[in-house]
């Protein structure tokens, strides 16, 4: 069978997740992957310009990371604030790994695209009688900079808004739906996706959108760690499709750990309640059992540190008094602040028995956010023609070693946008893509040799639990040259059993989103153990108590990691923190990403 574009297509990698041949199939333009404030933005420009676009979601469009973000969105908005002094910001919490030219993009047209999320109906708190938007301060921000709504709800906010003019836009949607693989023409540029509807009617089971274009949106890799901010469903699989895929990643290794998550005990599993860091901004402390102020004198910033050195304090506090947490003193907001700026907070917290009105709040560590991702340059673009990503599964140089807090949901919005502009502008433009060349003809059913029934073997459903397991003790906040050697090794064992079963079996565990998401969190935890052992040093949120100092001289470089044919994996570093140009068309009009 031949792809619309007239090429034929190309047979799936070795790579591949083993999944039964697609049994339908759509067409669109654009098809993206993810409904967050990265996907839907892309999907709302893209449509805006006229292109056919297609999302796809894993869950309910509001379902997404997004939803959960609590502090805020960070922008040079307030009085006297500059998109220089937000470089600076960003900069310094990036430990001398940002690149300078994309940290420069997502602070000056920052402000803009925030109006513009404003005027497609977002609401941020606002002053009652100026009307102007209230900002707050968090970690590493020299300036009241965030902009918040709902108090601590922004993130359901921001979803809220673009589901809606999603929705109202009559963009086509297929939710419940996992992604599994990228489709290639013969030429080796993205031709669209295959994926797996969890549900009933015209497009169940396995099928494929097919598209001249194919934006990443997917979020993080949270899941993981045992304990972790991020959602049930934030299990890498942009990531792990992408490598699956050809396409470079990069600073997997740089894996921020919240520093202040509601303790809810030592067997506390699977996505923990967040304790956002505008409560800190707002001026709440950081204590001990015995209320002493441990973060005073660590920084000049002290609680509103970067977020690396305040989650290296907490553990450093909690080793030295054998504690299995820490305290967030916030009682003197009194009841009426608490209710008003952080409901939902406020709300969590008494879920699980806690009062922050009348008692300081039990927090440790718990993972996060994934600063790197898949390789991309100023347009979204990664290695494989045709590909896309942003948001939190790319990664465009701009958070270095350590994302400065609240710039993530500004980072979908200004690289979402650019990607909408490269992508409508390729359409229009000379060297127009055939892939975008028109509306595709129809597809009755795609031919088997779409599907990848001889792919890489799966991992049963409850391996995940021992990748979560291997990963929180062996490359958690606190790593080790031993501590990383043993979950490679760990880990390496877990896929040779999987192996041996195959080859004595000849068959693995069964086709199934459990078995696929296992799969994907297994492909990105070796990535991310790989990189952070081949970086000896300490650099902001990669901690290596066997190698405690920052070493510029060899390390202030990026790490890039590739996966072969054959399963293993390729890690190079670049020559200095600026990524070199990628190898996509139209690069050369770009001297780095």
């Amino acid at each position: 069978m031949t792809h619309p574009t007239g090429r034929p297509d190309a047979a799936a990698p070795a790579t591949a997740l083993r999944a039964p041949a697609p049994g339908w199939a759509t067409e669109a333009d654009v098809v993206v992957v993810g409904s967050g404030v990265a996907g839907l933005t892309a999907a709302l420009r893209c449509a805006a310009a006229g292109a056919k676009v297609t999302v796809v979601t894993k869950a309910r469009l509001d379902d997404g990371s997004t939803r959960w973000a609590q502090g805020g969105i960070a922008a040079a908005l307030g009085e006297g604030d500059t998109p220089e002094q937000h470089l600076d910001d960003t900069l310094v919490a990036g430990a001398g790994l940002c690149d300078e030219r994309a940290v420069r993009t997502l602070v000056t047209e920052g402000p803009d695209a925030v109006r513009r999320l404003i005027a497609t109906g977002a609401r941020f708190d606002a002053d009652d009688e100026t009307g102007e938007i209230l900002l707050t301060r968090e970690g590493g921000h020299h300036r009241r900079r965030i902009a918040h709504a709902g108090g601590d709800a922004t993130g359901a906010e921001i979803s809220r808004a673009l589901v809606e003019a999603v929705r109202a836009a009559g963009i086509d949607t297929v939710e419940n739906a996992l992604v599994l693989d990228l489709l290639k023409d013969g030429s080796g540029r993205a031709a669209g996706v295959t994926l797996h509807v969890m549900g009933e009617g015209r497009r169940d089971g396995v099928g494929a959108v097919r598209a001249g274009a194919v934006v990443l949106a997917t979020g993080g890799m949270g899941q993981i760690f045992s304990a972790t901010t991020n959602p049930a469903v934030s299990t890498g699989d942009g990531v792990a499709l992408a490598l699956r895929a050809g396409a470079e990643v990069s600073d997997l290794e740089f894996v921020q750990f919240h520093p202040t998550v509601l303790w809810l005990g030592p067997e506390a599993e699977g996505q923990q309640p967040l304790v956002s860091e505008a409560v800190r901004g707002e001026g709440a402390h950081l204590v001990d059992a015995d209320g002493v102020r441990f973060m005073q004198g660590q920084h000049e910033l002290a609680e509103l540190a970067p977020r690396d050195i305040v989650a290296k304090g907490i553990m450093r506090r909690m080793q030295e008094r054998g504690a299995e947490h820490m305290y967030l003193d916030a009682r003197h907001f009194g009841a009426r602040m608490w209710e008003r700026r952080f409901p939902t907070i406020l709300a969590a917290c008494r879920a699980h028995g806690i009062d922050p009105v009348t008692e300081p709040i039990p927090v440790a560590p718990a993972a996060h956010y994934a600063s790197g991702g898949v390789r991309t340059d100023l347009r979204g673009r990664t290695t494989v023609p045709g590909l896309y990503a942003c948001g939190e599964v790319a990664c465009t140089g701009v958070h270095g070693a350590n994302r400065l807090a609240s710039n993530s949901l500004l980072e979908g919005l200004v690289f979402a946008e650019r990607i909408a502009e490269d992508i409508t502008a390729a359409a229009e433009g000379p060297e127009r893509p055939a892939a975008t060349a028109g509306r595709p003809g129809p597809v009755e059913r795609i031919g088997p040799q779409e599907a990848a029934p001889d792919g890489a073997p799966l991992l049963a459903s409850e391996a995940r639990y021992e990748i979560q397991h291997i990963m929180t003790h062996g490359a958690g906040v606190l790593r080790s040259a031993e501590s990383l050697a043993r979950a490679a090794d760990r880990l390496e064992r877990v896929h040779d059993d999987v192996a041996a079963q195959l080859r004595r079996d000849g068959k693995t565990a069964e086709p199934g989103v459990e078995t696929w998401e296992a799969t994907n969190l297994h492909l990105v935890a070796r990535v991310l153990v790989a990189a952070a052992l081949r970086r000896e040093e300490t650099r902001g949120c990669h901690w290596r108590e066997d190698r405690p100092a920052r070493d510029d001289a060899a390390w202030r470089r990026h790490l890039l990691v590739t996966l072969r044919p054959d399963g293993a994996l390729d890690v190079r570093s670049t020559d200095s923190e600026a990524f070199p140009p990628p190898t996509t068309p139209r690069a050369e009009t770009e001297s780095r990403p």
